[in-house]
């Protein structure tokens, strides 16, 4: 399978050195397009194999499958010239497809598929198998050290100052649907918890600030017919975006291996 990567930040990078590394047999990367062309370049000269570096449109026509990694705003238009070719997209900030329904059918009218990876967070197909019953309640609490919060206009909009705290602080608490508004960059992973469970809506989350921490820690609690899952996973930050935790590349990685595997574990 042919991937074309949208994207040579933290996530795009580490995915494009794995790739080339032969970490998912059968997987290679066909194209590459980022908005900082001389950093897909400089990422280029690392590489085994040198990657194609092209415009989005070349991604598409290159590769069997697209892979956003460069953020919210990039989302719409990746997915969108993606489907139109009829090629199925991987998103990584998959809390840009919240309320997008009109992508979704646009992926069925093109008999193509939008792929969304855990991320940085556990427990989804646990999520998945209870919602096939009846969930009443989920709740996710998101901690983070202050810096992984900077510039959120969640943080203006609570008018707090995160190099002042020496405390952990409450930054936000509401819907998921909301929230995501004020933290776009942050909670992808609450996004992902909605979208397997009870929707945007009805998933609240609560965004914590902590300079007492180092790790992105999330716990979710969710109830329903099924009992009470509880998890628990603290995330060390990527080098160079403390926004998004290592886990994250590792679990698209993860996720590509499911897609060309004879052997298929979970959900």
């Amino acid at each position: 399978m042919k991937v074309g990567i949208v994207g040579a930040g933290s996530i795009g990078s580490k995915l494009a050195r794995e790739l080339d590394a032969d970490t998912v047999p059968g997987v290679s990367v066909a194209a590459m397009c980022s908005r900082t062309v001389s950093r897909a370049r400089k990422l280029n000269e690392t590489l085994k194999s040198e990657i194609k570096i092209t415009s989005l449109q070349g991604v598409v026509d290159e590769s069997d499958l697209v892979i956003e990694a460069a953020g919210a705003s990039a989302v719409e238009e990746i997915v969108t010239t993606a489907l139109s070719a009829g090629k199925s997209v991987m998103v990584i900030s998959c809390g840009a497809l919240l309320g997008r329904d009109d992508l979704v059918a646009m992926a069925k009218q093109n008999n193509a598929r939008i792929h969304v990876p855990s991320g940085a967070i556990i427990g989804l197909d646990g999520l998945l198998a209870a919602s096939e019953g009846k969930i009443e309640s989920v709740t996710m609490i998101t901690t983070k050290p202050p810096q992984g919060l900077q510039g959120s206009p969640g943080v203006e909009m609570a008018n707090i100052d995160l190099d002042q705290i020496s405390e952990a602080t409450e930054v936000f608490e509401g819907p998921v649907s909301e929230g995501y508004k004020r933290f776009p960059a942050n909670v992808n992973v609450a996004a992902a918890v909605s979208m397997a469970g009870i929707g945007a809506d009805k998933t609240r989350i609560r965004v914590i600030a902590d300079p007492q921490v180092t790790r992105n820690t999330h716990d979710i609690i969710a109830e329903g017919e099924f009992g009470k899952l509880t998890l628990h996973i603290e995330n060390v930050p990527s080098d160079d975006n403390p926004r998004t935790g290592k886990l994250t590349a590792l679990s698209a990685l993860a996720y590509l291996k499911q897609m060309v595997s004879p052997l298929c574990i979970g959900i």
